[in-house]
């Protein structure tokens, strides 16, 4: 290890072990503020497939996400994922449509305030669903920028006979759609569509399954729908809560839980780093908060001799990059947002590196220098790109 490193880790460990920036816990509460969290307003009857939605979009489970819901106007109410405190996105979901005939002027005028995008849920073969087409349509002419996404869901309802396969390659990217979609869900799919004419939806048809119901994929259609997502909201913090193919080790229960908290603070310094004059110990004391929360995930004790291993493991080249941030920093506008820029990612990088380092540890076996710098260095160029872009 470099001395670079060596005088970065030290600083990290002082922060751990021996904590001196005063007011990191505000600090770092002022700087989550700032930062968007995006916020899907979600339209759709009950059991249209709402709660699928989020579990896919998040990984968590029906029973977290149905206990996590909180009132936030008559009709409506909030999912914050990963948690009310520290949400990274929030679902919006607005109740009784199509039992009850709903008039959304009153919940508008409050959720214009807060929603990024509008996605509607309906069954694909379910044709009675005046109120939430009128409800879409009144929100498009009060709000024509929204990005609306309509989700057609239970595919798998309009296969012919009994079918555990679903069509493959994904074939409604095109219309007409190929022959490889049955006639009557091919219908009811297009006539859906025309419901929405002269109003700008992408629609995607999704099976959010769960694994016990048999189906060759859970969550079919996934992937087109990230894509969408995507490409609607250009400025959401969206792109790394989608794993990437690199990450697909880090997958396992733990690292899961570790996910959401290591986007969280890798935004947070992301924000600090591109502060004129923050200095290294407010990065460095979100960090050491990160380090300590992923450790209690793994429920194992993080001791200064653990954190010497992972150093010395993970060690060579970080801290010359934290240096040249500094330096950077220096150069007024454009060094701070680089500098930031560089803040988040290494935080995140970090964060997956140590996930990785403690796998090892619970499973006995320490990884390799190799092992930790391949997670770090792929860590760091995912991150970099999409927060370079973020703002775009």
């Amino acid at each position: 290890m470099s001395l670079k490193d060596k005088w970065t880790f030290q600083r990290l460990s002082d922060a751990l072990f021996s904590p001196k920036a005063n007011g990191i816990d505000t600090k770092i509460e002022e700087i989550k503020q700032k930062l968007p969290t995006p916020v899907f307003w979600l339209l759709g009857k009950t059991q249209a497939g709402k709660t699928s939605l989020i579990r896919a979009i998040t990984g968590n489970n029906a029973a977290e996400i149905g206990n996590g819901f909180q009132p936030c106007t008559k009709r409506s109410q909030f999912y914050d994922f990963p948690s009310a405190n520290h949400p990274l996105i929030r679902f919006l979901d607005t109740r009784g449509l199509g039992e009850i005939a709903y008039d959304p002027k009153e919940d508008l005028a409050w959720c214009a305030k807060q929603a990024h995008l509008l996605v509607v849920v309906m069954q694909a073969l379910d044709m009675n669903q005046h109120e939430i087409v009128g409800a879409v349509l009144a929100i498009h002419k009060e709000h024509p920028d929204w990005q609306i996404v309509v989700l057609q869901t239970s595919l798998h309802s309009g296969y012919p006979g009994y079918t555990n396969q679903h069509i493959k390659p994904y074939p409604y990217r095109q219309t007409p759609f190929p022959s490889s979609v049955p006639h009557e869900l091919a219908q009811a799919l297009l006539h859906q569509r025309d419901w929405f004419k002269g109003v700008p939806v992408h629609f995607v048809p999704v099976d959010f399954t769960l694994p016990e119901d048999g189906f060759d994929l859970a969550n079919y259609g996934l992937d087109v729908l990230w894509d969408v997502i995507e490409t609607a909201l250009p400025k959401s913090v969206l792109g790394l809560l989608r794993a990437s193919e690199q990450h697909n080790e880090l997958l396992g229960f733990h690292a899961q839980e570790a996910h959401p908290h290591i986007i969280g603070y890798a935004l947070v310094n992301m924000g600090a780093g591109a502060i004129p004059l923050a200095g290294l110990p407010l990065v460095f004391g979100v960090q050491a908060k990160l380090i300590h929360s992923i450790a209690s995930i793994y429920n194992l004790e993080l001791t200064s001799r653990m954190f010497a291993e992972f150093a010395t493991l993970v060690g060579t080249g970080i801290g010359a990059g934290i240096l040249g941030r500094e330096l950077i920093k220096m150069i007024p506008v454009y060094g701070w947002a680089v500098a930031g820029l560089y803040s988040g990612a290494m935080t995140y990088a970090l964060g997956q590196s140590f996930c990785v380092y403690l796998n090892n540890v619970k499973r006995g076996a320490l990884p390799t220098h190799e092992e930790l710098k391949q997670t770090y260095n792929h860590a760091f160029v995912h991150a970099r790109q999409f927060l370079k872009n973020k703002d775009k």
